[in-house]
Order: structure tokens, then sequence, then C-alpha cells
């Protein structure tokens, strides 16, 4: 689609938002209906795109795709009237008589680029958000998974005219012309390097942006963990969609005590969950593309390798697998993985305590190893020391070690004894910090997101306090002074 056809889409859409349709609940709840019903009429073709695209079972692709935006779908239907009200909120004294009151508002038209890895997902979760707060949206759904992005369009297409819900494909050269438009938001899911890009381009125009990006998520166990429910649950959330989901835990920091242990659970695991040839799994997906499967290639070390390791370049699949002995000089550790290897890093307390941490990489400003026989703290500086991370996982039995890693390691989000779920529910926000993003969405927040609150102050007629109007005297002064303390 050239840049002339997506300007005349964007214009269509302003006049179509400024004629206010898209403003009353009726409305915005029948558009969460038509959508839905749609979802439930091609969910066998959304199955067979999700399969072609990215390997996922019929099973994953409910659990993952389909059924949480469902799940999002149904909980914006039943809260959508409690969303749009007003919110009354107290008026000061010195403002008698008034009624102060929060009034949401949409933006007006917004733009949602959203990632492969969860193609269908991250595609209309934010969308179903933008619909409920009454905006009118262009949606561009990633040009790797086109298997997907095709029944998307014709979803949306069936259920919305274009001037309402657009659907633009293609690749760079059409996420370079939309990102030339002025639009009233921006909501981008994907990796940093084309996040910092969408939000020099909102800079532009000084347009709101909410990115959801990634980064290198850790889970910690300590020594206190239940470690086979630990590898049970660390297996499930690594490989889930082979290791390509944005808050997988991309490494693990243990105590060198249950190291061995560990890794035999997770093993064990892996065998439990993916049979004892992964790449003969149907249900196990594959890499997106040649580009990813390569690039995970060059980030695994044979000689650290202590399971897994196979792949097969037919079909894209590279089996979990796990390495040991890793330090933060290795390649898998100097990027966001985003695949199905999971490095294990170990801190011995004895050698700390010597001034020596086992992995070179926990320094003080100084540049001399961190002194401390304390496992949580050197958890907590590891990943403090790195760019925020968008998820974080801690195993512990430990309460005291479940607050201090709270309390000290600043992350998007994350679970005590879990992995990944804490992004499968409407009632809480899903969102980074720092690199990893910012903003947030999922229920309240996603309605939040793609509303601006006005602040609205209605003042009374029928009496008017004199106090701040000219002529100042003492008497006001004093006055003025009772009110404002």
């Amino acid at each position: 689609m050239t840049e002339q056809e997506i300007r005349t889409i964007l214009n269509r859409q302003r006049e179509y938002f400024a004629t206010g349709a898209t403003l009353s609940r009726k409305f915005r709840a029948e558009q969460l209906g038509k959508l839905k019903a749609s979802l439930q009429r091609h969910e066998e073709e959304l199955n067979a795109a999700l399969q072609q695209d990215l390997g996922k079972s019929r099973m994953e692709s409910y659990m993952c795709e389909i059924g949480l935006t469902l799940s999002e779908l149904t909980w914006m239907q039943k809260h959508l009237r409690g969303l749009m009200q007003e919110k009354r909120v107290p008026t000061p004294l010195s403002q008698f008589a008034a009624i102060s009151f929060r009034s949401p508002s949409p933006y007006g038209t917004v733009l949602i680029m959203s990632p492969w890895n969860y193609p269908m997902l991250l595609t209309l979760d934010p969308l179903i958000d933008a619909i409920a707060a009454g905006n009118t949206a262009v949606v561009k759904p990633s040009a790797y998974a086109p298997a997907t992005a095709a029944v998307l369009k014709n979803i949306l297409e069936e259920c919305f005219p274009i001037e309402y819900v657009a659907v633009i494909t293609g690749g760079r050269t059409e996420n370079q012309a939309l990102l030339q438009q002025r639009f009233d938001m921006i909501f981008f899911t994907g990796g940093k390097t084309v996040g910092r890009e969408v939000l020099r381009s909102a800079a532009e125009y000084l347009t709101p942006v909410t990115l959801e990006l990634g980064g290198k998520s850790p889970c910690i166990v300590d020594a206190t963990a239940k470690l086979p429910l630990a590898a049970r649950r660390i297996v499930f959330g690594k490989y889930l969609n082979c290791g390509q989901t944005c808050v997988a835990p991309d490494y693990v920091l243990c105590d060198v005590r249950i190291r061995d242990r560990l890794v035999e659970a997770i093993r064990a695991e892996i065998s439990r969950q993916f049979g004892a040839d992964p790449l003969q799994n149907p249900d196990y997906g594959k890499i997106i593309n040649e580009k990813h499967f390569h690039r995970l290639l060059g980030l695994m070390d044979a000689e650290k390798t202590v399971c897994g390791g196979q792949y097969d370049e037919k079909t894209l699949r590279i089996a979990p697998t796990v390495m040991t002995d890793v330090t933060w000089e290795d390649a898998v550790m100097g990027e966001e993985i985003f695949g199905p290897i999971l490095p294990v890093l170990t801190y011995n307390a004895h050698d700390a305590e010597k001034g020596v941490a086992q992995n070179d990489f926990c320094r003080d400003a100084s540049g001399t190893h961190a002194a401390t026989g304390d496992f949580v703290d050197w958890a907590i500086r590891c990943v403090e020391e790195h760019p925020h991370p968008l998820a974080l996982y801690f195993f512990s039995e430990d309460k005291k070690a479940q607050r201090r890693i709270l309390n000290y390691c600043h992350f998007g989000g994350g679970c005590i004894n879990d992995t990944i779920i804490h992004l499968a529910t409407s009632a809480m926000p899903f969102g980074g910090v720092g690199e990893s993003g910012m903003g947030g969405y999922h229920g309240r927040a996603g309605f939040e997101t793609f509303s601006h609150y006005r602040s609205i102050v209605d003042k009374k007629t029928w009496t008017d306090l004199p106090i701040r109007y000219q002529r100042y005297d003492e008497m006001k002064e004093k006055m003025l002074r009772r009110f404002l303390k």
C-alpha cells in the first residue's frame, strides 16, 4: 500500500471519528459483539494460520491466542458501562460550590503495530481496548506471520468498515509510511530497535506512545524452592512457542548447591512435556523463519550444552536446550534469546566470601567482585546491573526473600513460583519499565491507555465566593490561608 493510500485511509477515519459515531456505549458494545462472533466463526482458519506461521498446536493456539483474546473481549463487554462512566472526585472547599469529575475521552485515530510471535493475541487485545475506548484504529500486523495476518484482515474487514478499523499488511515500506503520518496515539509491540524508531517518529508530532518491548527476563531459583515443581513451570514458560515469548524466562540464576538437581529436574521435565525427541513432537512449534533460526544456532555453545542442542533446518525446529557454566561474556547472554535456549548461571557463596563470584559479572563500582554470602543479594545486584526486564520470576519458599526481590528489583511484571501467567488476566495491567517498555494494557488499564482523562469542574452559579477576586485585602488573605493549607 502506498503512502498516499494510507493517508487517504487516515483522512477517512478522522472524518468518521469527527461525526461522533464511535462515542456511544451502544455502538462500542455492538462492535465488540461483532468481533467476538467473527472470531468464533473463524476459529478453524485461525488455528490453521497459526500452525502455518509458527507451528502452534490447536491446544496452544486456543490457550495462548484465541482463548485469551476472547477472554479480554468478554471482560470488556462486561465492564464497558462502568469504564465509560464519569468518576466524581472531591472538590476543594476553596472551589465551593462545584462538582469535580474525571471524564474519559477517546484519543481519536490510533495506530496498532503488532509482532509475529503471538500474531493474533497481540493484534486484537489492544484493538479490543481501543474499540472499547471509542477510537478508530489502523492495524498493522507483522509481515513475518503472513497467514495469520491474512485471516485477521479478513475478520476485521468482515466486521468493520475501513473508516472505522483498517488493516494494512506489508513490510518495512508500509511501516515507514505509517510512521510518517500523524496519529492521535500509537501502540507498538515488538523489539527495542524498532521501538526506538517508533518513539522518534512519534516525537515529530508529540504523539502519545505505548511501547511493549522485551528484554532478558531472569528466573531466580533459591535453595528453598520446590525444584521438581519449579522445573515443571520453568520448562512450560521457557519453551512455550519455542521460547518466542517476550516474557519467557531468558536465563536462570541459581545457587550452585542446587544447580545440578535443578538442571536434572529441567531435563526430566523437557522429556516429560515434549517427549524423548521433541523434534518429532507434532505439538512442538517452530522458529518463525530462517533468519531467526540461524541467529539462535549462533547463540548455542556445544561445550556448555547439557540438554538438547538438536535441530532440523528443514522444519526450522530447535530442541529445548539447556546450557550451564554460562557467563555474561557468552554470546547467549549478549541479547534477548527469544528461542528455546535456557542458560543457567550460578552463584557460589564460598567463592563470594573470598571476593570471587563464579560468574564474572557482579562487580561493584571499583570493578572488584561483590563480596556477599547472600544469594538473594547477589541475584538482586545482578538483575539491577542490567536494563530493567519485562518480567522476573522467583522460585522460593522464603517469604522474606520474596519480599526483598519485589522491593529491590525493577521489572515490568512477573510471578512468584511460576512463569508468564501474570499476563493472562484482564484484572491486571501488562507492560514494561525502562528499556522493556512504557505504559500497559489489559482490562481497565487497556481502556485507560486508549483514553484521555479530562479533569472537569462544574462550577455552580447560585453563589460565588469573592476571595479570589481583586482587590485583595487582609481579610481575604486570612480566608485564603484557611482554605489552602
